[in-house]
């Protein structure tokens, strides 16, 4: 088994995080039951995600629930989602490592560079985290929750890269077609990109990642952050970006050639190399004059 190179199982469970979660009011419980079928207590204490819009009517929400613990899904059941043994969802899929839950949070799993088994108990394969939503339908959006990530680690099938850390996808319609807002990289940087196939190129085509925008903004790990992604199509059709992190804009970009990307598609999450754990997940619609309005990028660089 691949090691990896962060704080020990024993070390995540009796004291550090668990006990840092504790002291400052931000360990949440579910209501939900975990896979044993056991309740979790209640915690009101959670705080609360803020809407930055009004839903639109006719439209629903994205709210994924989460049990008290246990695995959600992994990518072996993306990959073997007729098997008995393959632990499905229907709020997420999976494309490469496991998707857990811990307190109530959505949480990445302890990384290695491993396959993961069907209960993601030996490995979780989750120094590539790859979850998507299984709704496709999110055009004009908001997507908003707290994150904590860890130091960033490595493993041989992953060696350390700058890009290591946590980012939220936008209109996702496959793994070659999306926009990727990087809320905290190892280098300090956050980013919003988009991934497509080169124009004219056959299907199935590898996309290729264009660089929209990019900023210094360190985020500190180990700690609460509550970070916004949003996106909506123009009259013109081109398509504004905007990332948030603890209520200051970080970065934001204009893409004008979206392409297929200025139509709807999905929300998720991705992690390279980095324990990441997330609550208060929300995908609600953004209406373009009620979100985007003109705001200063903050440079968080000497902060």
């Amino acid at each position: 088994m691949t090691r990896y190179r962060g704080l020990p199982r024993r070390g995540l469970v009796r004291g550090g995080l668990a006990a840092a979660l504790s002291t400052v009011g931000l360990l949440p419980r579910s209501t939900g039951t975990d896979t044993a079928g056991r309740t979790g207590a209640v915690r009101d204490d959670i705080p609360p995600a803020r809407y930055a819009s009004r839903p639109m009517p006719g439209t629903r929400p994205f709210v994924p629930l989460f049990p008290h613990r246990g695995l959600v899904t992994n990518e072996y059941a993306y990959r073997h989602p007729g098997a008995a043994d393959a632990r499905t969802s229907r709020d997420w899929t999976v494309t490469s490592g496991s998707l857990l839950s811990r307190w109530g949070c959505g949480w990445s799993g302890v990384p290695d560079g491993d396959t993961p088994d069907p209960g993601s108990r030996l490995h979780t394969g989750s120094a590539v985290l790859r979850a998507v939503s299984g709704r496709r339908d999110f055009g004009d959006v908001t997507l908003l929750g707290r994150f904590l990530l860890r130091p960033p680690g490595e493993t041989p099938r992953t060696p350390a890269t700058a890009w290591d850390g946590g980012h939220l996808w936008l209109r996702y319609r496959s793994a070659q077609e999306l926009y990727a807002l990087s809320f905290c990289r190892r280098d300090g940087t956050v980013a919003l990109k988009r991934k497509a196939p080169p124009a004219g190129a056959a299907a199935g085509t590898e996309g290729l990642y264009t660089t929209l925008a990019q900023a210094r903004a360190p985020l500190r790990h180990d700690t609460w952050h509550q970070v916004v992604a949003q996106a909506v199509t123009t009259a013109a059709g081109s398509v504004l970006l905007r990332l948030q992190v603890d209520g200051r804009t970080v970065v934001q970009a204009e893409d004008t050639a979206p392409g297929a990307l200025s139509g709807p598609g999905g929300v998720g999450v991705r992690g390279d190399n980095t324990e990441l754990y997330f609550h208060s997940f929300v995908a609600v619609p953004s209406p373009v004059g009620q979100v985007l309005s003109a705001a200063p990028v903050v440079d968080r660089s000497e902060q």
